[in-house]
């Protein structure tokens, strides 16, 4: 197979918002795709198996941080990007190494690091929110003494809400990071939690948004503001709407907020996913990622026909973009992206054929379940856990909170609780204060 009029670009692959498949499918006709991974990594060895000899692969088993570097300019790349929250550093640290586009090594670490996220954002005056660093069980009292409660406790570095849970005392303080340090010590965050202000969104609807960016030479440009369903606790996403049940003077405010941040962080390329929340002081931000948020380019390009992995590409390429269609952005139709997550345990499920019956339901177009045939619920698995997605669209937010309505009655019959004893120290469902809504962080 010719390359030659092709410029290559790598791309440094892992579980992330991109399939390999789909990376190849938006490259074709664009340029030579070459992935640096472990081909033998299983969380996606399967996924490069299904490819056979349609994927070129640099292993980099084995090889340190320099070695990939020089793995990498052998290769003589045109580009280079990820799609992988974990692979952001080792991509940065590439491009710096070829002369590409990418994130600074600085802009990738505080894109990594919850901790210096919050500090650069505080020291650049678009946010300041509380947050300290916390390991050792021992520090719960002083830590919270720092931040107030209740509090959100989260991994210093991560992603899809994994082992991510409300703090409302000491005690349970020292018994979550006791537990999640079990296989070894980890760095967390402890934040100060953002009160929700639903008013902005609306009853039946989480209080947040994302704002999907594409930045272009340090300059972002809005692609879609996507609204949420209600959280499953403790603060597990459940899915995209677009557009979200915001007013366009409410998107606006979130727009330049994220702005705001994307500059801040230092971005000069690529596509970001910035995560804000509505409170009573206003909009505030969660977080923000330096890359294609998961299942953003699916329902974006369901809405609007455009293709935002193919945007990557083409950014990391340094080649002319432009962004989806306004007017396909607020169209006649509310699309939809559902995630099956199961609520706090202890489950066992019902009949599959309350699954089969999602797709009976107005408005419904694919349900795409894939449940482990060891499948089990934990919520310490954030939206990893998902049993599967519903896709669909409604003619409007009030017809599609309708359906989400029905969706939950089919699903509360399946998730159906066991008599299970529960042991040990309560979980964040059993101790969290209910007058606090724990779904609007």
């Amino acid at each position: 197979m010719a390359h030659s009029a092709l410029p290559t670009l790598l791309v440094v692959h892992d579980r992330g918002s991109a399939t390999a498949w789909r990376i190849l499918s938006a490259a074709r006709g664009l340029c030579r795709v070459i992935f640096l991974c472990e081909p033998r990594n299983p969380s996606y060895d399967s996924e490069l198996a299904q490819l056979g000899r349609h994927a070129e692969i640099a292993d980099t088993t084995g090889l340190g941080e320099a070695e990939v570097c020089r793995l990498a300019e052998s290769l003589a790349p045109a580009g280079v990007l990820t799609f992988s929250e974990h692979r952001l550093r080792l991509t940065a640290a590439i491009a710096e190494h070829c002369g590409l586009r990418f994130h600074s090594r600085a802009t990738a670490a505080a894109l990594t690091d919850k901790y210096r996220q919050r500090q650069v954002l505080s020291e650049a005056g678009v946010q300041h929110t509380g947050c300290v660093l916390v390991r050792d069980p021992e520090e719960a009292a002083a830590a919270l003494d720092r931040v107030g409660t209740p509090a959100v406790l989260k991994p210093r570095h991560g992603a899809g809400s994994v082992d991510t849970c409300l703090i409302t005392s000491p005690g349970e303080l020292r018994f979550h990071l006791a537990e999640f340090t079990t296989d070894g010590e980890r760095d967390f965050v402890l934040e100060e939690f953002l009160p929700g202000d639903p008013t902005r969104t609306g009853p039946g609807w989480a209080d947040f948004v994302s704002v999907e960016s594409l930045v272009v030479d340090g300059e972002p440009r809005t692609a879609a503001v996507n609204g949420k369903p209600p959280l499953v606790p403790p603060f597990r996403e459940t899915g995209h709407v677009l557009p979200a049940p915001v007013t366009a003077e409410v998107a606006a405010e979130v727009e330049r907020l994220a702005e705001a941040a994307v500059r801040a962080l230092g971005i000069r390329h690529g596509i970001t996913h910035t995560e804000i929340k509505f409170t009573p002081r206003g909009p505030r931000i969660i977080e923000v990622n330096g890359r294609l948020g998961g299942f953003i380019a699916e329902i974006v390009q369901r809405r609007t026909g455009y293709d935002m992995v193919a945007a990557a590409l083409r950014l990391a390429l340094g080649l002319p973009i432009t962004g989806p269609d306004p007017a396909r952005l607020h169209g006649d139709r509310v699309t939809f992206q559902y995630l099956l997550i199961p609520p706090p345990g202890p489950l066992r499920p019902g009949p599959p054929a309350l699954l089969d019956d999602l797709g009976n339901l107005p408005g419904v177009d694919l349900v795409d379940v894939s449940p482990a045939a060891d499948w089990r619920t934990d919520w310490r698995r954030g939206t990893i856990g998902a049993i599967g997605t519903v896709y669909g669209s409604a003619a409007d937010h009030t017809e599609l909170r309708t359906l989400f309505s029905q969706l939950g009655e089919r699903l509360d019959q399946f998730w159906r609780d066991t008599d299970l004893p529960r042991t040990g120290a309560p979980r964040p469902i059993d101790t969290v204060d209910h007058s606090i809504d724990v779904s609007t962080l």
